[in-house]
Parts: structure tokens; C-alpha cells; sequence
């Protein structure tokens, strides 16, 4: 065997590295037909997997997580900055490649920070002890006696006296396990952690200049389409390739059991070739009926059931209490409807592949791909760009798979970009949920017990991912998961009840293929609970906030509480507010409390919302958030977070929900499947409760939780009327209304 001996220099000037700094289109156009570079370790006890420092004290972090518009472009840089006393500017983000990044897991469920962060933190602060060590050696001092400022070891007593990190190991490798031990920066030094900087990629964004994933191009790339079936089990049973001779460019049809594909020089021609294609298909009208979606739910086989918490008796509790109230809710099923359609490119060519996507689990697309295409993992490398937005795995896995296929069998570099109809008709979707709750009060108006349940898919083995639509259509391997993830998280209600027991029904099927989605589960259980703790308040004729501070016995969970009241300048009384079902537009408020997943991230909010009767419109007027999650490494980058947590929300609690027919999704546009409009868009506070001396946790989804049930609070505060059925249209709220007289 013989092993390839390289200078890091050499390394990064020959290996195409996508560096995500202040630029992303030329690093990437230098990376073209570049060769995966040899001996790069990505193994996440390795130091050497997460860093580097070159002859000129640059430093390259490398990273498995990718910035879906998160900001941990700029969060990454800081905690290794931080740790290894250099400047920010100093710092070149590698970001999703498979070939140079060690695989830290998905971008997923606000563990960017929380773990992909908090590994390059250890792995600085070992890179720079080991540093440390060095300088104490060459200076002939003991590491004590030393300091590190922007990258220089000095002799603390004797500034004449110093050595640069360029200095001791540029371009070197370090050939490290990462130390557990290695001493962090204490808070007090903190000076890049903490402060609000720029995210880097903005500028070009807003300029225009940023190469997104659907900029991106290859030499001698072909351009394609799928046909899709017109019904989600069709068959295909026969394609008149005549039909679309005469277009100028094409270059192939592609069938492969049922996938359904054109392949064009131009995208336009693909374009042609696809809408004029005829081809034929079996009947299958396998989907249930809309309107009794939910009677689906209940009636469908039990794989397994969780109990979640049980504490207590709350069956005895519940037959004593002095009041008993039971409660059904359901969220409907959400596609992404990512605003930009997924899109990918992919050169399969010679036993290998090379493919660009913006999938968010780059390391989990290669093997998806491997299993796929028979390649071996080790032949496959993934290149993240950025692409339209995701919030959980989307389309983008499954056109990096459409791609990947096409050019396996054109033998050229080929890119798959989705029309709308396929974004919104064939893309993964959040699956239904469906709770029932009991609660009983005692004579004081305390809760005394809680009972509820839960109807969700089944979890696969996390890992398998969601299976890709070209290896179902074409009959290739793969593996038949349900992969919504550990949606049965926030299923426990969020305080302390002395008799509580949530039980989780794991169902056997769902209708469509299901995914992550925002917040997946923990949105639609928080929900659930905090809607109808909202319920057992006014039953006891208690003030929202006080009756959840009564039953909260976390003193962050309290503080968290009472800082979303005060920035609201919450009213104290019962709900609903006086006079509220003879106004004909009436204002609301209310208030949602969550501790994340029961372990991490506190944040409560109150909304306020405006209601017209009448035509039963729902405006939310203002959002507050109060937020405590630990350590907050960019101020900003957190409250960007929670913007985009809450107005993505207020779309999804308003209007969104999918349409479809016993065949196919229906609701395959902006109009059938509409979205919250810049003028609806609420005002939104922030509050953040930043604890330097608490790990740092995730930001990305937990604001989401709370924002459906302080909605549904805020109404039933205005109208009197509880709306459980999310989203809240027009229709649902009049029926409400109406359901009440």
C-alpha cells in the first residue's frame, strides 16, 4: 500500500475545497473536475477533521453541518474563533462535503450549534493546548508563562518572545484525538462569542451575485425532467417518444420501470419535451378521502405504542377531580413549499459519482445514493450549495437522486430542477397528527391530572432517511423507512402534574411519504397541550399566565414565562376577555410556554390577533418570544431565528394544508396551497435570556413550537371560541363560531 504524503498548502489548492466565507461562486467554479483529494481524515475524533492552519495563519474549520439560512455560517466561525483566540476573518468555513467534512449528522433538529458547534469548539481548544505545548517548547518556558492573542503564543512576562500558530504547525498536520479535557475559554474572556455579527453571505444575496444551487453549472451538462405519474401508485404502461420528436435539443427519453424522464441540451427543451411527452399509466386511486382524514388516523393499525410520561394515578385523579374537560386536536398534513423548487446536478461517470445539491444531510445522501446506484460510499462525493430554503428534509435529496440516475444513464453531467407541480405534488409531507386530552382540576383550580394521546407514524431506523422517489419509481434499492423522526417529542406536557400519562400510538402507515418538517412533532404536541392547558385555565377562571406559573416549578421555565408577559405587557385576567362574542372585531391574546423536547431551550411567547366574525379572518398583530438557550453565540443570528420560526408559523397555523383527491395531491400551487403574504406578516419581539455560563443550545426550531396554540388562545381570549383544528381558516373559525351558538 502506498500512502500519498501531501503539505496542507498543496491540499487545499489542489482539492477544489467549497469554502463558505465572504464569497461562494468562484471556490466552487475552481472545484470543477477536480479529483476528491486523498488522505484528508474526516473522522470526528480527529482534530485534523475539523481544522487547519496554513503557512499564511489562515484557518480552515470544516464542518458536516450546512447553513440552510440558519446563520451558522457565521456561529461556526465564532465558537472556533473563539476558542483558538483568532479573528473571525481569519476563519474559511468548508461546509457539506463529503470528501473534506467529517459527518456531524443531518442539519437538523437545532443541533447545529448545540452539537456541530460544540465538537469544532473541543477540537480548537485541543488544536490550540497542543499549540500551547509547542510554543512552550520552542520558547523554553513552561505553558503557563504563556498567552494567546489573534493567533500568537507570547511570553506573557517577555512580549519580545513569541511564536505564531503559522509559525509552529502551518500547513502541518496535527495528528490529534480531540480531548474532552482540553480547557475551554471561560465566559468572562468571551471576546467574538456573544456579539451580533454579520452573516457573510448576505451581501452577495441581496446583490444577487450569490451562486445558489440552481446557478450552478457544469461543462457539458444536459438538462432534464421527469414525467410524473398522474396518480402516486400508477404504473406506467406505455411512452409515444414521437410525440415529442420535433423538439429542437433533445437528446433522450429515459425509462426505467416507472421513472419517466427527457433528457435536453437546453432546460427549456427539457421543459417542452416533458409537458408534450404522452405517455400512459394505470389507474390508482389509493388515497383516503380528505374530509375523513382523521377517522383514517384513529382507525389505522397501532405498530407500537410509547407511554411518554406516567406519573402518578391519573385515572383515579381524573374520576375525583372536582372539574373534568376533554379536547381533540389535529394539524393537518404540510408540504415544505419551499419557494424556491429543489434542484441538483450530478456527473455519474466511470464507476463514480460527483454530485451538487442542497440537501441538508450531505453524508446521508452518499449512502442513499451508494444503495441506489450500487457505487461504493468511498466513490461518491456531495458538494452542498445553497438552495431555497427546506425546514426539514424536502425535495432536494430526491432531485439529487433524479439527477444522479439520469446521468448513470446518458453518461454526462446532468441537472434536475423541479417544476412547482413537483415541489408541491411529489416532495415529502408532515404528517397528520391527532391528540385527545383529559384534564381534571381540584376545588382550587389546580390540575390534578392529565391524561392524552397521541396518533402518529412509526420511526424507522432514523438513519435509513426517507426513501428517494427515482429508486421507488425505477425499482432500484433502498430502504422502505417511515422517517418523520422522534416525533413523539414534547408528547410529555411541560410541567410537573402529579398524575400525568401521554401515550403515543405508533401507526403502522400514513397516507403520503412522510419527512421532518420544522419543529416535526414537537410543534404539533406542544400545541395539543399548551391549547388545552389554555382550556383548563378558563375553567378555573384563572389568569393564563398565572395558572401556568402555579404549575411551573423550573426557576429558568418561570423566568422564561414572566420576561414574554412583561415584553407584552400582559393584561392579568381569565380568558376570554369581556364582551367577546357580541364584537364583530375583536382582539385576542395569548400566551404558549414550552421547555424543548422536555430537556433544552425554553421560550414562551404571547400573540395578539385580530379577529373578524364575520367573515372568520384571523390577523396576528404582534409575536412576542422570550428565549433562553443557554450560551447565545450570535445575538442576531438568534433573533433572526425566531422571526423566521414564527412568521413560517403563522403561515403554517393559518393557511396551509394539503389537497389532494384519491389519486394525487391537488393542491400543486400558490393558490390551492397559499402561504402568509409580506402584509400579513406580524411584527415580531424578541427577548433573549443569554446564560454564558450554560452550553449553548439550538435556536432553529424551538421558537415554532409555541406559536400555533398561543394563536388558538389568542383567538378563543377574543371570540370565546376555541379553534383545535389547525390551520385556522376562514371556514374553520365560522364553523367554529357557529358551532358555538
Amino acid at each position: 500500500m502506498v500512502t500519498a504524503r501531501t503539505t496542507r498548502r498543496e491540499f487545499i489548492k489542489g482539492t477544489g475545497v467549497l469554502i463558505v466565507g465572504f464569497g461562494l461562486a468562484e471556490p466552487m467554479r475552481a472545484a470543477l473536475g477536480q479529483p476528491a483529494p486523498a488522505g484528508k481524515t474526516v473522522a470526528t475524533d480527529e482534530v485534523d477533521a475539523f481544522l487547519s492552519i496554513a503557512r499564511d495563519g489562515g484557518v480552515s474549520v470544516f464542518t458536516g453541518k450546512v447553513d440552510l439560512g440558519t446563520g451558522i455560517r457565521v456561529a461556526l466561525r465564532q465558537m472556533a474563533a473563539e476558542e483558538l483566540d483568532v479573528t473571525v476573518d481569519r476563519i474559511n468555513l468548508v461546509e457539506g462535503d463529503t470528501a473534506l467534512t467529517p459527518d456531524q449528522g443531518p442539519t437538523w433538529g437545532s443541533l447545529s450549534v448545540q452539537v456541530g458547534g460544540v465538537q469544532i469548539r473541543q477540537a480548537a481548544a485541543t488544536a490550540r493546548k497542543a499549540l500551547v505545548d509547542m510554543a512552550a517548547a520552542r520558547l523554553g518556558v513552561s505553558s503557563g508563562e504563556l498567552e494567546v492573542k489573534f493567533g500568537i503564543v507570547r511570553v506573557r512576562a517577555d512580549m519580545t518572545k513569541s511564536a505564531s500558530y503559522a509559525d509552529l504547525i502551518g500547513d502541518q498536520e496535527f495528528h490529534l484525538k480531540l480531548d474532552k479535557n482540553a480547557p475551554l475559554k471561560k465566559p468572562a474572556e468571551y471576546t467574538v462569542v456573544g456579539k451580533s455579527l454579520p452573516r457573510p453571505d448576505v451581501p452577495a444575496k441581496v446583490t444577487g451575485e450569490h451562486t445558489y444551487m440552481h446557478d450552478f453549472r457544469v461543462p457539458g451538462m444536459l438538462h432534464a425532467r421527469v414525467v410524473r405519474p398522474p396518480a402516486l401508485g400508477a404504473q406506467l404502461t406505455g411512452v409515444d417518444e414521437s410525440s415529442i420528436g420535433s423538439i429542437k435539443g433533445l437528446t433522450r427519453v429515459v425509462r426505467l420501470g416507472n421513472f419517466l424522464a427527457v433528457v435536453a441540451e437546453t432546460e427549456w427543451a427539457a421543459i417542452k419535451a416533458a409537458e408534450r411527452l404522452k405517455s400512459s399509466w394505470s389507474a390508482w386511486e389509493g388515497l383516503p378521502e380528505m374530509d375523513k382524514l382523521y377517522q383514517v388516523v384513529r382507525a389505522t393499525p397501532v405498530a407500537k405504542d410509547e407511554i411518554t410520561v406516567n406519573v402518578g394515578d391519573p385515572k383515579s385523579a381524573l374520576a375525583s377531580a372536582a372539574k373534568t374537560l376533554a379536547a381533540t386536536y389535529e394539524f393537518a398534513i404540510h408540504t415544505h413549499g419551499s419557494i424556491g423548487p429543489s434542484c441538483a446536478v450530478a456527473d455519474v461517470r466511470d464507476g463514480s459519482a460527483t454530485i451538487w445539491s442542497a440537501s441538508q444531510a450531505p453524508h446521508w445522501l452518499r449512502r442513499e445514493l451508494s444503495a441506489m446506484l450500487g457505487i461504493p460510499v468511498a466513490l461518491i462525493r456531495v458538494h452542498y450549495l445553497d438552495g431555497a430554503g427546506c425546514y426539514g428534509r424536502n425535495g432536494h435529496e430526491d432531485a439529487a437522486a433524479d439527477a444522479a440516475l439520469l446521468s448513470r444513464e446518458v453518461g454526462r453531467p446532468v441537472r434536475v430542477q423541479w417544476m412547482r407541480h413537483d415541489e408541491h405534488g411529489w416532495d415529502p409531507k408532515g404528517p397528520p397528527t391527532l391528540v385527545e386530552l383529559k384534564g381534571g382540576l381540584d376545588a382550587g383550580g389546580s390540575i390534578v391530572a392529565w391524561q392524552s394521546e397521541f396518533w402518529i407514524p412509526k420511526l424507522s431506523a432514523i438513519t435509513d432517511g426517507v426513501p428517494l422517489i427515482a429508486a421507488t419509481l425505477a425499482g432500484l434499492p433502498r430502504k422502505e423507512a417511515i422517517n418523520p423522526g422522534n416525533i413523539f417529542q414534547n408528547s410529555a406536557p411541560s410541567y410537573p402534574f402529579p398524575n400525568a400519562h401521554a401515550l403515543v400510538h405508533r401507526l403502522e402507515t400514513t397516507p403520503f411519504r412522510p419527512s421532518w418538517i420544522r419543529t416535526p412533532g414537537r410543534m404539533q404536541n406542544t400545541y395539543a397541550n399548551e391549547a388545552f392547558m389554555d382550556e383548563l385555565a378558563a375553567a378555573a377562571g384563572a389568569d393564563p399566565v398565572e395558572f401556568r406559573l402555579r404549575h411551573l416549578k423550573d426557576p429558568r421555565g418561570v423566568e422564561v414565562l414572566k420576561a414574554a408577559a412583561t415584553a407584552a405587557k400582559w393584561e392579568t385576567r381569565a380568558s376570554p376577555r369581556k364582551a367577546a362574542a357580541k364584537a364583530a372585531i375583536a382582539a385576542g391574546r395569548g400566551v404558549t410556554y414550552v421547555k424543548y423536547e422536555n430537556v433544552r431551550t425554553y421560550v414562551a411567547a404571547v400573540a395578539e390577533v385580530v379577529v373578524e366574525r364575520r367573515s372568520g379572518a384571523i390577523r396576528v398583530m404582534r409575536v412576542v418570544v422570550a428565549h433562553d438557550c443557554g450560551l447565545v453565540i450570535n445575538p442576531d443570528g438568534v433573533r433572526a431565528q425566531i422571526e423566521g420560526n414564527v412568521i413560517q408559523t403563522v403561515s403554517r397555523t393559518l393557511k396551509e394544508e394539503l389537497k389532494w383527491d384519491r389519486s394525487r395531491v391537488t393542491s400543486v400551487d400558490w393558490k390551492s396551497y397559499p402561504i402568509l403574504t409580506f402584509p400579513e406578516v406580524p411584527e415580531v419581539v424578541s427577548v433573549l435570556i443569554n446564560r454564558p455560563d450554560q452550553p449553548p443550545w439550538g435556536a432553529g426550531e424551538p421558537a415554532a413550537a409555541v406559536v400555533p396554540s398561543a394563536i388558538s388562545n389568542a383567538v378563543f381570549d377574543a371570540i370565546g371560541v376555541r379553534l383545535r383544528t389547525v390551520p385556522y381558516t376562514p371556514e374553520r373559525v365560522r364553523a367554529a363560531i357557529l358551532a358555538e351558538t
